[in-house]
């Protein structure tokens, strides 16, 4: 890492409520007056979590006692480049206040986008308001058949879903689609369409899910604000075009060997955290994903999984 960037342990804080504390820059500092997540440099010689806990403790008057990496920020504000190792912590002692009589607030993560942040914490916005689980949907034989699968892994707690449909007939496709949407937002959940950022617009789907064609065929970002998108990524030149488009956050793959691509190479946990170390945005572990994988997606810098066979019900 460059000398002239800023290397900041950042934590995400959550309560028993699911509430995440935020606190307000003073005005003198830099990018003063908006609110950011806790943390702080790190200092000559200290680990992450090192600095992460004398922060804490500097700042709010507690300390850690459980949390594990969320993601990593590159950021170039012109006047100064930052990068955000942002780790989320679930347990801590102590209550939290403002030690330097900086204003706290606790807010549910669905609120964060209501207050103004540096544009380096903006993908923590986005990582907190994401599930650790992403289904893709399978197979399916009728209409009915799939929509009794996705209301079933809805009704288990999915919250986001890629609508995949490999073979399609237009119309079929469409009319499909739109009980799908339909039936996520009766649950609350988010779904994104594997098409064209165009299709998707003109669904009313939640975004797209670009293939990672798609993405390489891209010069910028196909939606606007407000509307999500994602990209499946195989390697780092994938990545660092989703890195160029601004997405909200990406696939990694295949991690594992699967079911469906036996013979494939696949990366590894190794090479899946070299990846998401330079992701500026959220990413999921995908191939061979199932639920027992997700604390270790988690300890290699991932937001979680994400599954077709683990996930879509009957497979």
């Amino acid at each position: 890492m460059s000398s002239n960037v800023v290397h900041v342990a950042v934590g995400v804080i959550r309560n028993s409520r699911g509430e995440i504390l935020v606190a307000r820059r003073h005005p003198h500092a830099h990018q003063g007056g908006l609110w950011e997540f806790p943390g702080g440099k790190l200092e000559h010689g200290e680990s992450v979590q090192q600095a992460l806990t004398r922060e804490l403790h500097e700042e709010l008057g507690i300390t850690p006692q459980r949390f594990r990496p969320l993601l990593r920020i590159h950021h170039d504000y012109k006047d100064k480049q930052v990068l955000l190792d942002v780790w989320q912590i679930d347990a801590f002692s102590g209550e939290p206040h403002g030690k330097e009589k900086q204003p706290l607030m606790w807010k549910l993560p669905q609120q964060l986008g209501n207050l103004s942040f540096p544009a380096a914490n903006l993908p923590i916005v986005r990582a907190v308001n994401l599930p650790p689980s992403y289904l893709i949907s399978g197979r399916f034989d009728s209409e009915a058949e799939f929509l009794g699968k996705l209301v079933t892994a809805l009704a288990n707690g999915i919250r986001l879903f890629q609508f995949r449909v490999k073979e399609r007939q237009e119309k079929s496709y469409s009319e499909l689609a739109r009980k799908a949407i339909q039936s996520c937002r009766e649950y609350g959940a988010t779904v994104l369409l594997n098409s064209t950022p165009e299709e998707a617009m003109a669904l009313d789907a939640d975004g797209v899910h670009l293939t990672s064609a798609r993405l390489m065929a891209l010069q910028q970002r196909p939606l606007p604000c407000g509307k999500l998108v994602a990209a499946s990524v195989h390697n780092p030149l994938q990545l660092r075009q989703a890195n160029l488009i601004g997405v909200d956050f990406s696939v990694i793959a295949p991690v594992m060997p699967t079911a469906s691509h036996p013979g494939a190479q696949t990366l590894g946990w190794r090479a899946f955290q070299r990846l998401a170390e330079e992701a500026n945005h959220p990413v999921y572990a995908l191939g061979g994903m199932r639920q027992q994988h997700l604390e270790e997606a988690w300890q290699h810098g991932g937001q979680g999984i994400a599954a077709i066979r683990s996930l879509w019900p009957g497979e």
